[in-house]
């Protein structure tokens, strides 16, 4: 009986020796997005450029409040029509993509070509869409705006959160009035 309690107080102690604690996975996440920004000259800015103005192709915003999560508006959109409030429903088609050298698209999710875009209740549905996607939609404002966006995985979809993933997304929005 002793033998085994060591044998598995031994296996515990290994486990929680393994570098692979949720602390390191975020530093790594964290050097990731680095990485991506470094790769690809994005240029972080501290202040959104003013609607109507187009944005140089690799500024991307800082988000306030939010760490490691960066923006880029696309497009504009109409902005000649009312912009999003909360509760009402938002139709968004995305792509998905890691952040890594050699980025993966996840094809299951992406809905940029199908048919049947994401529908979610702007502000107050956190089960369809992610906290990130709530944040681009404030920022582009307007229906058919586009952008792109840096997302941690803290700021994703749960199964994002658990496995420690940051992606990037393309995002379209419309709002369904």
């Amino acid at each position: 009986m002793k033998r085994i309690l060591f044998i598995i107080m031994g296996a515990m102690l290994l486990m929680a020796c393994n570098n692979n604690s949720y602390s390191s996975q975020l530093k790594e996440e964290k050097k990731q997005i680095d990485n991506y920004i470094k790769m690809n000259n994005i240029h972080l800015i501290d202040t959104m450029p003013p609607r109507g103005t187009v944005w140089p192709e690799k500024d991307y915003y800082k988000v306030p409040g939010y760490d490691y999560c960066y923006f880029h508006l696309v497009s504009d959109g109409q902005m000649d029509k009312d912009s999003v409030i909360a509760g009402e429903t938002v139709v968004m088609r995305y792509r998905q993509y890691t952040l890594t050298a050699n980025p993966e698209v996840d094809s299951y999710w992406t809905t940029m070509d199908g048919a049947f875009p994401i529908e979610f209740k702007y502000r107050s549905d956190y089960t369809t869409a992610c906290v990130g996607w709530h944040i681009a939609v404030s920022l582009m404002a307007f229906p058919e705006a586009e952008c792109k966006l840096i997302c941690p995985s803290k700021l994703g979809s749960s199964a994002d959160q658990t496995a420690v993933i940051a992606y990037g997304y393309d995002l379209k929005m419309k709002i369904r009035r």
